[in-house]
């Protein structure tokens, strides 16, 4: 986030993220394999911005 990065839907369920990139690229994260455990700053961050 300090470099210009939205994080529109943080990975609250462990698994998936949108981010969107300073120059307004959307991007999907996705965990490969199990989910990793939910955990701070994540779990209580809220939705940000469209997509």
């Amino acid at each position: 986030m300090e470099g210009g990065i939205i994080i529109n839907r943080p990975p609250r369920d462990g698994h998936m993220a949108f981010v969107r990139s300073p120059d307004g690229i959307s991007i999907e994260i996705l965990q490969e394999g199990d989910s990793l455990t939910i955990q701070e700053p994540w779990s209580s961050m809220e939705n940000n911005g469209t997509w």
